[in-house]
């Protein structure tokens, strides 16, 4: 017999599904930034954006099913990640990332989030923990490959 899918388990396929395509588009963006297709990397980066809404959506779902403080904050984490970068990309316009006083600071939100979608899908199913690991380290791969050759 079947289980009901309930709201914690939606909020979690919700995450880690996020989790996973965050990184995958983050990779292409490193890989469209390397060969200078800024057009697609402007795509890439509002579709990346986007992802603020499933991400939104899991936070509001954990808060309604009083879900451990630490998931909650790393919701937060990851949240503050998506407000930071549209306040500098799409607000602001600032060349942040010529501007080490703000780039290492954004750099360390950046991998708080990432560290976040990577400990919390671990919580939630191991085996889509080590999924979401996979992709981060293609995302480092690609980050690598971008700053080579």
């Amino acid at each position: 017999m079947n289980k009901p899918i309930t709201l914690g388990k939606s909020m979690d396929i919700i995450f880690i599904i996020s989790s996973i395509i965050f990184n995958i588009l983050v990779s292409i963006l490193y890989i469209a930034t390397k060969f200078g297709n800024m057009e697609f990397v402007q795509v890439i980066g509002i579709s990346i954006l986007f992802l603020i809404i499933p991400f939104t959506l899991t936070l509001i779902g954990y808060i309604k099913e009083k879900e451990e403080k630490k998931i909650i904050i790393s919701l937060v984490v990851i949240l503050f990640y998506f407000f930071l970068e549209i306040l500098l990309d799409y607000i602001l316009i600032i060349p942040f990332r010529d501007i080490l006083a703000l780039h290492i600071p954004y750099i360390i939100v950046f991998y708080a989030a990432d560290f976040s979608m990577i400990g919390v899908t671990f919580d939630k199913n191991k085996k889509m923990g080590f999924v979401v690991l996979v992709t981060f380290f293609i995302l480092l791969g690609c980050l690598i490959y971008r700053f080579v050759g």
